[in-house]
């Protein structure tokens, strides 16, 4: 029609107007006052243009617009309310809705949606004074809550625009469902019956699932959802719910403690943890998880650490109860230093092997096998974790020590065992990787001195009497204390392996420029005096032969050294005998008691034990042994009548001819005498003596570089120098004895100072 109108007047170039229609109404009843639109051209044939005015008057609402729309919309509301259907259509309402926001009606609508939910709101409150049973009330609590947030949800989609134009420009204003929630919360939830009896109801169930009922999880989690979106979770259940939980278990774990063993009682707390965790999952708020399981692993665990460790712990060690100990370790390291306190403990329960003297015998080798478990168990269980690692080396370190010097002496002569055995029980790699373990439990004594002395003594024996299994597991040995302790500590153990060296290329010069006939063959060590354990000399009857060959050699050994000094020792000397059987011809390898004892059946076929003591002089223990290696062992090249394992007084031993042996020359090892408590408190009088000489000296170089100095800081810095224990009893001693031997003095005006004498 426009098109046409406006073909008809071009030709007059007149501007035509037509109007839009004059008054009409919409079909929601708004009136609409008229407005203009214009087309307008210039030329015949040229494009259009349309041009829109404004109302020359603003739209009207009708009369009883506003009440008949409110109407309407309380009366959906209500409908919604009490579940029927709403008459009109959902589109209509919310064109209603923004009809009358539109003419700024906002802030009475809100107020009026808001009245008529309160008061539906308020009217649920009396369905839960009645006296119901506690699971019934808490189903009519969530399906009241249910039916809010159901009804809310519609009746928002209707007053969306509300929502979204006036209550999102006035800041103070809820929204419509959070206006919902703040009248469900103020009149439904903190009525102090009806959230008492909420709460006390969850708890139950939750109580009775922890029991082992089966309980219904939905309900939970859609109450626990309600008091989170009430924000009233932390305030009136969280913190009931820990308490309970805290109670619940510190009494659990007390009696649990008491009636099960420790693997049984691990497997608990360790379901006790999956349960909670999963009800965190399941119904509880997220943010319960962290008060909730530090509660569980509190009660549980960290009030029971020690109990639970000196309950079962050795029980798991000795059984080997990897999958426990694992479980053990998972569950000590979700407490806050418990870590820590198993690494202290572990050792703890076997100091029983370091403290008992009956155990001194398998201590070293208990103490071996120990570590040889804690490491599996640290490797395998504990995930090699390093402060537990390091909690183990102090643990170790320290109950090792309990017993002052013992372990040291007992881990050298655990050594010298095990290089007099040497390929004999183990392979020289199983031997190797042996000397290796020795050496970690060697780093944790503190007392290596002692070990030094025993060591270095039993060395000796080993060396003399050609005791030691293996030349390179003994140099490996050696290699190893001089990494961990030092040159200086090894300086007097190389020098025994030099003398042996020397010795051996002494011997063959020795040989090589005498021709000595005879059936002995003398072998002379040359021991550097200081390098080598004093021994008690001990006088024997050797015959003329041997005495010549001991002037022969020296004066060939001083023709070569001369200006040196030759101390025989001939209890430390061997000798190879040419000796003739039935059987052939043999060379016997011996020690010069055995050559002496020998010797002897030159000059007649049978001999008691008192005629061979007269004849050759040896010390009756000594003689004892000898002939036992002789006439018991397992080269028996005399007979003992009778045939028993020890010697006793009137047994008498005649020449075994009959002796038979695959080898041509044979070693027949000398029977060792176990060593006497006075000869092992000699050792350790040594030491102590050689620790009072170490104190003086770092006592006197302290002082000449200090000058002056209180007794607590000479004691400290004492301390710091020594490398092993001292009681300060005794260094206290060794204070008053320098004063008294004018190397310090006591300051004249503070006795507790000391001052450098120069």
């Amino acid at each position: 029609m426009a098109e046409e109108s406006s073909a008809s007047c071009s030709s007059n170039k007149m501007k035509t107007v037509f109007l839009a229609g004059g008054v009409g109404h919409h079909a929601n009843g708004l009136t609409k006052t008229a407005g203009s639109t214009t087309f307008s051209n210039s030329k015949p044939g040229a494009a259009k243009k349309l041009v829109i005015k404004n109302f020359k008057e603003k739209p009207k609402l009708p009369e009883n617009y506003t009440h008949e729309t409110w109407q309407k919309l309380k009366e959906a509301v209500e409908a919604i309310q009490n579940s029927i259907s709403i008459k009109y259509n959902l589109e209509e309402l919310y064109q209603a809705v923004e009809n009358l926001c539109s003419h700024k009606i906002s802030a009475k609508l809100y107020k009026q949606l808001q009245v008529v939910c309160e008061d539906h709101i308020k009217a649920q409150i009396d369905q839960f004074r009645e006296y119901l049973f506690l699971t019934l009330f808490l189903k009519k609590i969530d399906k009241c809550w249910q039916d809010h947030c159901r009804q809310m949800i519609m009746i928002r989609s209707i007053f969306l625009f509300l929502d979204r134009t006036y209550v999102l420009q006035n800041s103070m204003l809820p929204s419509v469902w959070d206006m919902g929630l703040e009248l469900f919360r103020f009149y439904i939830i903190s009525d102090m019956k009806v959230q008492s009896k909420t709460i006390d109801g969850i708890l139950l169930l939750i109580e009775r699932e922890r029991s082992g009922e089966t309980v219904d999880r939905s309900l939970l989690r859609s109450l626990l959802s309600m008091l989170s979106d009430l924000q009233i979770y932390q305030d009136s259940f969280e913190q009931r719910f820990l308490e309970e939980t805290n109670r619940l278990y510190a009494a659990e774990g007390q009696r649990l403690m008491q009636e099960r063993e420790v693997p049984d009682y691990l497997h608990h707390v360790n379901k006790r943890l999956e349960e909670e965790a999963d009800r965190v999952i399941t119904y509880l708020d997220q943010s319960t998880q962290k008060p909730l399981i530090a509660t569980v692993e509190k009660q549980l665990l960290g009030e029971h650490l020690t109990a639970t460790l000196q309950k079962g712990l050795n029980h798991l060690l000795d059984e080997n109860r990897i999958q426990d100990l694992c479980l053990l370790y998972q569950l000590f390291s979700r407490v806050r230093g418990g870590v820590l306190v198993w690494g202290y403990f572990l050792p703890s329960t076997k100091h029983t092997m370091v403290i008992n003297p009956e155990k001194d015998k398998t201590m070293v080798q208990e103490l071996l096998d120990f570590k040889d478990k804690v490491d599996h168990i640290i490797h395998v269980c504990f995930m090699k974790n390093e402060k537990f690692v390091n909690a183990m080396k102090e643990a170790f370190e320290t109950f090792i020590n309990k017993r002052t010097n013992k372990p040291a002496e007992l881990i050298a002569k655990h050594v010298d065992w095990k290089l007099r055995a040497g390929n004999k029980e183990a392979t020289d790699e199983e031997l190797e990787k042996m000397l290796d373990k020795i050496m970690i439990i060697f780093r944790f004594i503190y007392g290596k001195d002692v070990f030094e002395a025993f060591y270095k003594k039993d060395l000796a024996k080993r060396l003399l009497v050609g005791k030691s299994a293996s030349v390179d597991a003994e140099k490996s040995m050696l290699s190893k204390l001089k990494h961990e302790c030092g040159a200086a500590f090894t300086s007097k153990l190389e020098g025994m392996f030099k003398d042996m060296e020397l010795s051996k290329d002494i011997m063959v010069q020795f040989k090589q420029c005498q021709n000595l006939p005879g059936n002995i063959e003398l072998t002379v060590n040359i021991l550097t005096m200081g390098y080598w354990p004093t021994y008690v000399p001990m006088e024997v009857h050797l015959l003329p032969e041997m005495v010549r060959l001991q002037e022969i050699f020296k004066t060939f050994y001083l023709g070569k050294h001369s200006g040196r000094k030759l101390q025989w020792q001939s209890t430390l000397g061997h000798c190879v005998l040419k000796a003739e059987f039935k059987e052939g011809k043999k060379e016997l390898q011996v020690s010069l008691f055995q050559t002496l004892v020998l010797l002897m059946f030159n000059e007649g076929e049978e001999f008691t034990l008192e005629e061979i003591k007269l004849a050759t002089g040896i010390e009756d223990g000594e003689l004892r042994r000898t002939l036992q290696s002789l006439a018991c062992g397992k080269a028996r090249v005399i007979h003992k009548v009778p045939k028993s394992k020890d010697v006793e007084d009137g047994d008498k031993f005649s020449c075994n001819d009959d002796f038979k042996h695959k080898l041509f020359r044979i070693k027949i090892n000398q029977i060792q005498m176990k060593e006497t408590v006075e000869e092992q408190a000699s050792t350790t009088e040594r030491v102590y003596q050689d620790r009072q000489y170490q104190i003086d000296a770092a006592i006197v170089r302290i002082m000449k570089m200090r000058k002056t100095l209180s007794h607590n800081l000479l004691v400290s810095e004492v301390y710091n120098q020594l490398k092993f224990p001292v009681k300060p009893a005794d260094l206290k001693k060794r204070i008053e004895s320098l004063i008294d031997r004018d190397y310090m003095e006591r300051d004249k005006e503070n006795p507790n100072q000391y001052n450098y004498v120069a």
